[in-house]
C-alpha cells in the first residue's frame, strides 16, 4: 500500500471506531494509542516491502535451471534446436604440424625443418525431422578446399543406414578419428593402401557388444569420373571383462578398378606427413582389383591401453603370374601420467577427457605411447622396400578440445628405392614433428 494513503485510511478508520460522546480525556488517550498502532503498523508495511524487493532481486539472479539434456557444464559448442526436431551443431578442428627429418646425405633425399597445415577444417551435423541425420564438413588446408564428409543418415534403434561420403570399414586405426590417434599420423599402412573417405552407401549394426558394418561404394567425391566399384564390411566384438574394456575386430575390403588402363601405387612416407619424400614406393602397377582383409585388438584398462592390427593387400597384377600380397601393422602400449584412461565409443578410440582439466586447477592429461610399425612392399617381384618404425608419442591435453603432440621415430629401411653410398639400401631416417590441435 503507497505511504501517501495509509494515514488518512486509519483516520477514516478512527472516526468509525469511535465511539460518542466521549470524555475529552479518554478520547485524547485513546486517540494516542491508536497512533503508536498505527506507527506499528507503517513499521512492518515498511519491513516487508523491504524483504520482498530483496527476494525478487536474488531469484533475478539465479540462472535458470538446466535440464539432463543440457546440463549446466556443456560443450563449448552450443547445438541449436528446434521443436520441430531440426538441429545444428558446427564442428570443426585446426592441425598445425612443425619438426624435421634426417636421412643420409648421400641419398639426396630432402630432408631437414618443415612445417604445414595439416587440417583445416569446418563443417556441421545435426538431425532433422523423422530419424533423420547429416553431417557435412570441408578442408581448407594445402592451399585446397576439399569435401570431407557429405553424409545423410537414419536411425532406427540399432541400425543406421548412410549415403554420401565418409569412411568405408576399414581398420581400427583409420576409423578413429584424427583427433583422437596417439601419434600425429596413422599407422604406415593405411596411407600406404590408400584407405581413404568415398562415395557409397552403408548400414552399421550395433546391438550390446556387437558391432557390423557393411557398405558398397565407389572412389573420393574428387574422383567421380573412377569406374571403382567396391565393397566393404566389418565385424567388431567389444565386451568389457570388469573395468577392462576389450575390442576384437576384422574387416574385409574389395575394390574392382574396372578399367584395363587402371594403375596402383603404394608408396610412405617417413612418419610426418609434412615431408614429400618417400623411401619405399611399388612405383604405378597395372591392376584389376584390390583384396585386403584385416585383423585388430585393443584393450583399455584404466591409464593402460594397448593395441595391434594387421593387414593383408592383395592386388590382382595381369601382368603377373602371381599376385602380390603386401603387409603392414602395428603393435603399441600406452600409459597416462595423469589419471586418465583413453576413450572409446562404437568400436573405434574416441575422445580422452582430462579429469582435472587446466582452467579448473589442473594439469590436463599427460598420455605416453611407443609403438613398432611395419610395412612390407616387397613381394611377386615387386620390390618396393620395407620400414620398420619405432616410434614414441607425448601427448599433453589441457582440455578435452585442446591438445599437444610430440612425436619421435626411428625409421629403419631395407630395399629403399633412394640408395645411399655404394648402392646401399639399408639405412636409418630419423623424423620428429610436433602438432598444435584444438576443435569444437
Amino acid at each position: 500500500m503507497p505511504r501517501s494513503t495509509r494515514f488518512p485510511l486509519a483516520i477514516f478508520a478512527l472516526g468509525c471506531a469511535a465511539p460518542a460522546p466521549l470524555l475529552a480525556q479518554d478520547a485524547d488517550e485513546d486517540l494516542a494509542a491508536m497512533r503508536m498502532q498505527l506507527a506499528a503498523m507503517n513499521a512492518r508495511i515498511d519491513q516487508l516491502e523491504t524483504e520482498l524487493e530483496a527476494t525478487r532481486a536474488a531469484a533475478a539472479a539465479v540462472p535458470a535451471p538446466t535440464t539432463p539434456a543440457e546440463p549446466a557444464a556443456a560443450a563449448p559448442v552450443a547445438v541449436l534446436a528446434k521443436s520441430d526436431g531440426w538441429s545444428f551443431k558446427p564442428r570443426g578442428r585446426l592441425m598445425v604440424d612443425t619438426g624435421f627429418t634426417s636421412a643420409p646425405s648421400s641419398t639426396g633425399a630432402s630432408d631437414g625443418f618443415g612445417s604445414e597445415l595439416r587440417r583445416a577444417r569446418l563443417g556441421a551435423s545435426g538431425d532433422m525431422p523423422g530419424g533423420f541425420g547429416y553431417k557435412f564438413e570441408i578442408d581448407f588446408a594445402g592451399n585446397e578446399v576439399s569435401v570431407t564428409d557429405a553424409i545423410l543418415s537414419y536411425e532406427d534403434g540399432p541400425l543406421e543406414v548412410a549415403v554420401g561420403q565418409h569412411n568405408n570399414f576399414q581398420s581400427l586405426e583409420e576409423l578413429t578419428s584424427s583427433l583422437h590417434t596417439t601419434f600425429i599420423e596413422r599407422a604406415a599402412f593405411t596411407d600406404a593402401f590408400g584407405f581413404e573417405r568415398r562415395l557409397g552407401a552403408s548400414i552399421t549394426y550395433g546391438r550390446g557388444d556387437i558391432l557390423i558394418q557393411a557398405g558398397v561404394f565407389t572412389d573420393n567425391i574428387e574422383d567421380t569420373d573412377s569406374k571403382n566399384r567396391g565393397v566393404d564390411a566389418r565385424m567388431v566384438f567389444m565386451p568389457e571383462a570388469g573395468d577392462t574394456q576389450l575390442h576384437f575386430g576384422g574387416s574385409v575390403h574389395y575394390n574392382d578398378l574396372d578399367d584395363p588402363a587402371a594403375e596402383v601405387r603404394y608408396r610412405q612416407r617417413p612418419l610426418v606427413h609434412f615431408t614429400s619424400q618417400r623411401f619405399i614406393n611399388t612405383g604405378s602397377m597395372g591392376a584389376r582389383s584390390e583384396t585386403g582383409f584385416g585383423l585388430e585388438a585393443a584393450a583399455i584398462a584404466g591409464r593402460f591401453h594397448a593395441a595391434a592390427e594387421g593387414y593383408w593387400q592383395t592386388v590382382d597384377m595381369p601382368a603377373l603370374a602371381s599376385d602380390p600380397t603386401f603387409f603392414g601393422g602395428y603393435a603399441e602400449a600406452g600409459v597416462f601420467l595423469t589419471d586418465d584412461s583413453r576413450g572409446y565409443k562404437g568400436g573405434k578410440f574416441d575422445r580422452t577427457k582430462p579429469q582435472r582439466p587446466v582452467g579448473d586447477g589442473g594439469f590436463g592429461s599427460l598420455q605416453f605411447t611407443l609403438r613398432y610399425d611395419h610395412l612390407d612392399l616387397n613381394d611377386a617381384g615387386i620390390l618396393g622396400g620395407r620400414q620398420a618404425g619405432y616410434l614414441a608419442s607425448l601427448i599433453w591435453k589441457p582440455t578435452d578440445y585442446t591438445a599437444l603432440l610430440v612425436n619421435y621415430g626411428r625409421l629403419q629401411y631395407e630395399d629403399a628405392v633412394l640408395p645411399a653410398a655404394n648402392g646401399d639400401t639399408s639405412y636409418g631416417v630419423d623424423a620428429f614433428g610436433v602438432r598444435a590441435q584444438i576443435d569444437f
